[in-house]
């Protein structure tokens, strides 16, 4: 099982994240209080371990700035909070995947972002991404309403987030998702706890 870090926006939150070596670092471009800008993201991006993946997180954002920050090698992974449909994701892996600087592009690989209550049965899942994420709502902080997983049906990989944190960790990883999106579950008083993200990244591994 993985797990993903999001919300780094400090020098220390991407030593923190070193140090635990989750799957994904998240970083959020939307508007938010861990919102950050494309050169803090670079710079952040590039003190950021290989092998722990940079996802970018968005709302309704231009395709264009998504694609920038993705030939810039700034994220691998973009992660699509608003009202993005199935031409929005089909356009943004048309533009990704390009010949640029001598280097030919693959397509970005797209998380979609399903809210629990938007969950139902026979729900059309947008085919174009990649991975969905089930949440309580974009940086929330709520807990996901677990009871909504059972009208679930995709064979595709699947985030769980959603007010994930220490004392539910481990709840959330015998619901067996592909990965857990923890945000503000890592924070104390606003900002990424260094143990806390050892401890939430040390219970995802238990289970492998």
């Amino acid at each position: 099982m993985l797990i993903k870090i999001c919300g780094l926006f400090r020098e220390e939150d991407i030593d923190f994240v070193n140090e635990a070596r989750p799957d994904f670092a998240g970083f959020v471009f939307a508007k938010s209080p861990r919102q950050i800008s494309a050169p803090l993201a670079q710079y952040l991006r590039f003190r950021l371990n290989d092998g722990i993946i940079p996802v970018g997180v968005f709302v309704n954002a231009p395709i264009a700035l998504i694609t920038e920050l993705y030939h810039n090698g700034i994220i691998s992974i973009a992660q699509l909070h608003g009202n993005e449909d199935e031409s929005y994701i089909t356009a943004l892996k048309k533009m990704s995947a390009t010949a640029l600087r001598q280097k030919k592009y693959e397509p970005i690989k797209v998380i979609k972002t399903i809210i629990h209550e938007d969950i139902k049965p026979k729900l059309r899942l947008p085919h174009s991404a990649d991975y969905i994420l089930m949440d309580s709502g974009a940086g929330s902080g709520k807990t996901f309403d677990w009871n909504y997983l059972k009208f679930l049906q995709t064979k595709r990989p699947w985030f769980l987030a959603g007010g994930i944190g220490i004392n539910n960790i481990e709840k959330a990883v015998s619901i067996n998702p592909y990965a857990v999106d923890v945000s503000s579950g890592a924070e104390t008083n606003g900002v990424k706890d260094r143990e806390k993200i050892l401890q939430l990244t040390a219970a995802v591994k238990r289970k492998d």
